[in-house]
């Protein structure tokens, strides 16, 4: 029995299209107007999904569907959406699409089914994801063209795709990475786990540093964790630290509270290039006067 990956299936968002009921099978050789039907397509009337959010094929494994297409057919028909009279747009199986015209085939069989350009977009998403085939940032984005393009919250992507919003969340984040963390993550030469550690790292030159000990010294998430800790803490202990005052400024502050004594108000030495300036600070008029009068009277 297939893993189970989601929460929910695909008949949770398409009711209609269920596992325990499979479409009317219809090979007539012509073309129906009706939907929820497999028919058979040439497959130079099928257009690739500008949604896919899958975007990494394996050529040796695309080879493989392929021969073995061309010695036993296609298994699993693909699903479309009409678009013309006698023109489809690709649903779910690029993959299987791809494999029969390498195979040399000129017809594909295809569930056709009523979708909207929302619905497409989360179709192609989901499956892809139950059938483990996208890897961590082709996720991410499927989940941001979701936000950006249906205008579904994190938590209405999450119920959609049966995660949870903390997962979403972690997800979109991802994307926040640079690129080369990026590629390694696709590449999986990290985890989700070491990107997810990195994103919290806000000095993009760090984040390069410390992508480099992970794979040069092969470090698992929980050594990344801690030298992210460590660089976190750090950070913060610099932070409380008193700056070191020099010898001109610790002067300059006795100076100014000596004047602040004498003249009973705000003082404040400002030191610049060259000299500096001070600034004697009064509440009212009668300070003013009181403060012109001490001035006259120094000696």
């Amino acid at each position: 029995m297939a893993k189970r990956v989601l929460g929910r299936g695909l008949g949770a968002y398409f009711p209609e299209h269920s596992s325990d009921q499979a479409p009317k099978k219809e090979n007539t050789g012509q073309f129906s107007n009706r939907v929820d039907v497999t028919i058979h397509i040439p497959v130079t009337h099928i257009r690739e999904n500008p949604n896919q959010p899958r975007k990494d094929f394996d050529e040796f494994r695309l080879q493989e569907l392929s021969d073995s297409i061309r010695q036993h057919g296609l298994i699993q028909p693909i699903t479309v959406r009409r678009v013309s009279e006698d023109r489809y747009e690709l649903i779910s199986g690029e993959r299987r699409l791809r494999a029969t015209k390498m195979a040399g085939i000129d017809t594909i069989p295809a569930y056709v089914r009523d979708a909207t350009d929302e619905q497409s977009i989360a179709f192609a998403l989901i499956e892809n994801v139950q059938r483990e085939e996208l890897n961590p940032i082709e996720v991410a984005l499927g989940y941001q063209q979701l936000v950006e393009e249906c205008s579904y919250t994190q938590e209405e992507v999450a119920r959609k795709v049966g995660k949870n919003r903390t997962t979403v969340t972690n997800m979109l984040r991802l994307l926040h990475l640079p690129p080369t963390i990026q590629a390694a993550l696709q590449k999986k030469n990290i985890t989700t786990g070491h990107a997810r550690a990195l994103v919290s790292v806000e000095n993009k030159q760090i984040q390069e540093k410390l992508l480099d000990k992970t794979i040069s010294e092969d470090w698992s998430v929980r050594q990344i964790e801690e030298a992210v800790r460590n660089i976190s803490e750090k950070k913060t202990s610099n932070k409380t630290l008193p700056k070191k005052k020099d010898a001109k400024d610790v002067q300059l502050i006795e100076i100014s509270n000596r004047l602040r004594n004498k003249l009973s108000t705000k003082v404040q030495i400002k030191k610049k290039s060259k000299g500096g300036e001070i600034r004697i600070e009064y509440f009212s008029d009668d300070e003013l006067e009181r403060l012109l009068n001490l001035l006259e009277n120094i000696s």
